[in-house]
């Protein structure tokens, strides 16, 4: 598990801890010396250590904007309203009224929303390849920030642009594909049950006291039933192409890379261990990959439907046939450069000689 996402997890299990504790042991009133020292000890756990830690799991490690600590301090602040005594709680009454502009302008991204997909919707149907990167090529003079929000906002009609095949049926054919669990049947099968039997499940437990909120909250997670089968066709299908000249990568629905042709230093076949490797990008199942891609220059990949961001100098994959994108390459170095290629036995100081890039294709001892 590369550190980024370690420290996620324990931010994510160090919060919900936090606060499940507050729930349960938070006292009713200020009566009494523990109780009182109960409050100041959850406070300093709400507003100092959870922050801290905040801080340095995801902004400092996960290498995020310092923006994003409003996030912490807000969800605190709601826990607080929640679950501190009367007296001090009323302190935090702010954020109830937060919610009246919260949910404007949730409405209006909302409806936003509704006329972005239905044009891209629109717009997609001739399309020979993922909004995501006509998106991309839109914003390539902005900003990562700028582009994260610009794919966030695609990744709405990309899941319908491939989970319905219509749309997607003038899709550049795929080089290859990247080894994912999520391409099998079973898993698409095992993600559909489990999508179903949560807003199953999210129904029955809040409709004691809602039944509108109960079925607003089972039908939003209905509606993943659209990304879920978007996420297998994808991986099943269109894991790995090339469109204008920009290699597609898509680890699943969830990430997504486009990188130029001209940024690739150089392509290595052999045998990768995640093991010894911790850190590296890898796309793929497997406790090693069988291709690696080094850049001239940092790209940038995009994580969680866009919204988490990395630059790296690497990247490796378990790709179905890694000879297949070297063959792509060569076909490609051949086309720019319009001298023949030398045979796989070439090494990549050899082909380093074209203004293209190079590829090393000498297969490792056993691979």
């Amino acid at each position: 598990m590369r550190r980024s996402v370690k420290f996620r997890l324990i931010f994510l299990i160090s919060a919900i801890v936090s606060y499940s504790l507050g729930f349960q042991f938070l006292p009713e009133s200020l009566d009494g010396d523990l109780n009182l020292r109960l409050v100041i000890g959850f406070s300093v756990l709400y507003f100092i250590l959870l922050p801290l830690s905040y801080w340095f799991c995801i902004i400092k490690v996960g290498e995020q904007k310092l923006w994003k600590m409003l996030l912490i301090f807000s969800l605190s602040s709601l826990i607080a309203r929640l679950s501190f005594p009367a007296e001090i709680a009323g302190y935090f009454e702010f954020i109830a009224w937060l919610r009246y502009p919260i949910i404007a302008v949730l409405l209006a991204i909302q409806l936003f929303l509704m006329v972005s997909i239905v044009k891209g919707l629109w717009q997609a149907r001739n399309l020979s390849g993922d909004p995501r990167v006509h998106i991309l090529e839109t914003f390539q003079e902005q900003d990562d920030k700028k582009r994260s929000l610009a794919l966030v906002m695609a990744s709405e009609p990309a899941s319908w642009y491939y989970a319905i095949p219509y749309l997607s049926r003038n899709h550049i054919p795929a080089i290859t594909s990247l080894k994912l669990r999520s391409s099998s049947l079973w898993c698409w099968f095992l993600l559909i049950l489990g999508t179903l039997a949560t807003a199953s499940l999210a129904y029955f437990v809040i409709e004691p006291w809602s039944q509108l909120a109960a079925i607003i909250v089972a039908s939003i997670i209905s509606y993943s039933l659209v990304m879920v089968t978007a996420n297998y066709r994808l991986s099943r299908h269109y894991s790995l192409y090339c469109q204008h000249e920009n290699l597609i990568i898509n680890n699943s629905v969830w990430g997504f890379m486009s990188i130029k042709l001209t940024d690739i230093a150089d392509i290595e076949i052999g045998e990768y261990s995640r093991k010894e490797n911790k850190e590296g990008l890898h796309f793929g199942y497997g406790a090693s990959s069988n291709i690696k891609l080094n850049f001239k220059q940092p790209q940038t990949y995009f994580g969680g439907l866009g919204q988490l961001t990395e630059q790296v100098d690497s990247i490796d994959m378990h790709l179905v046939d890694p000879q297949a994108l070297v063959e792509y390459f060569q076909q490609y170095i051949a086309n720019q450069s319009g001298v023949p290629l030398p045979t796989d036995g070439a090494t990549t100081q050899e082909l380093q000689t074209c203004d293209s890039p190079a590829i090393s294709a000498e297969l490792s001892s056993g691979s």
